[in-house]
């Protein structure tokens, strides 16, 4: 399922991360792999805040949409 629709405070796994090469890129060097344990902290106005790898980063809804977990 796409990670807008994940739960706050519950624990995923990275699938797959949908887009051309570019995209892929940039949510990678973000820190969402495939395989990366991630973890839904907030959301505010379609704006996520996602803990991965001992860090937050926050992202928008359509970066959201494209990661599978």
């Amino acid at each position: 399922m796409p990670l807008i629709f994940a739960k706050i405070n519950q624990t995923y796994i990275i699938k797959f991360i949908r887009g051309n090469d570019k995209v892929i890129k940039h949510i990678n060097d973000l820190g969402f792999v495939v395989g990366a344990e991630i973890k839904p902290v907030q959301k505010l106005d379609g704006n996520f805040i996602i803990a991965v790898k001992d860090s937050r980063i926050a992202i928008d809804e359509s970066m959201a949409k494209r990661i599978i977990v």
